[in-house]
């Protein structure tokens, strides 16, 4: 079975985001980028799936810049077989990623896709359903455990009520938790070998997709900054304060 891991290029989650002077957009420069984390337990998954012999090939595939190429070769070193690169220097919203993956999906014919359910710069947790919408098949999302049985998946999903487990006929698509695996350390002979491993680059064209944003970005602001917390004396001073000064009540 072949499995198909999407991958996102993201600020790394121990940078500081920085907002341009003229709120344009998130200022990029000599920023460390990485991949994204709920995309790194993905090919974890994809990898100890081969690892158990139930999955004979891992492609890693990511829509973006040149640069995303990096993260593919992470991916890579990681444990995956190939990649494909769709390159691109448009913003890329979910709906685009997921129509790029769409027709990957219809060309290399998977037996399971997975993806992180987020990335960590946008968070929308959009683009595993979307893809599950335009090629039809079945998805289990927020995974926590994945038993794949013959051409059976069992996916024990995350919900506000606790765990839900849900059966899937394969090909399916999954999007992964951040309890489903705990994600390896590339080791420096890995890294290496991984300069060797295929990758394919794309464009939208060749897959005879539209990938740029239909969303206009109009300012971007950083969060307001916290102020410090005060100690009150009683309870009625409390509730005065949430009344007058906070207006909350």
């Amino acid at each position: 079975m072949k499995v198909l891991v999407a991958v996102k290029r993201v600020i790394d989650y121990n940078v500081k985001i920085r907002v341009k002077p003229d709120h344009s957009d998130v200022d990029l420069t000599n920023v460390k980028m990485a991949l994204n984390p709920f995309c790194e337990i993905a090919v974890e998954e994809a990898v100890r799936l081969k690892e158990r012999g139930v999955a004979t090939e891992v492609v890693a595939v990511t829509v973006g810049p040149k640069a995303a190429q990096e993260q593919l070769r992470t991916a890579l070193a990681l444990g995956a077989d190939r990649a494909i690169h769709v390159e691109t220097d448009e913003r890329v919203e979910s709906l685009g990623a997921a129509k790029a993956l769409a027709k990957l999906v219809a060309e290399e014919q998977p037996g399971l896709v997975i993806l992180g359910k987020q990335a960590i710069d946008t968070d929308n947790n959009q683009t595993g359903q979307m893809l599950a919408a335009l090629t039809g098949l079945p998805q289990g999302t927020f995974a926590s455990e994945v038993k794949v049985e013959g051409e059976k998946l069992q996916v024990t999903r995350e919900v506000d009520g606790g765990l839900q487990t849900v059966e899937l006929s394969l090909p399916a698509i999954v999007t992964t938790d951040l309890r489903l695996n705990e994600p390896r350390y590339a080791k420096l002979p890995d890294i290496m070998k991984a300069k060797k491993k295929p990758l394919d680059v794309k464009t939208p064209a060749d897959l005879g997709v539209e990938v740029a944003s239909k969303v206009k970005l109009l300012k971007v602001e950083p969060p307001a900054e916290r102020q410090g917390g005060v100690k009150v004396g009683s309870v009625d001073e409390l509730v005065d304060k949430l009344k007058n000064e906070a207006k909350v009540l």
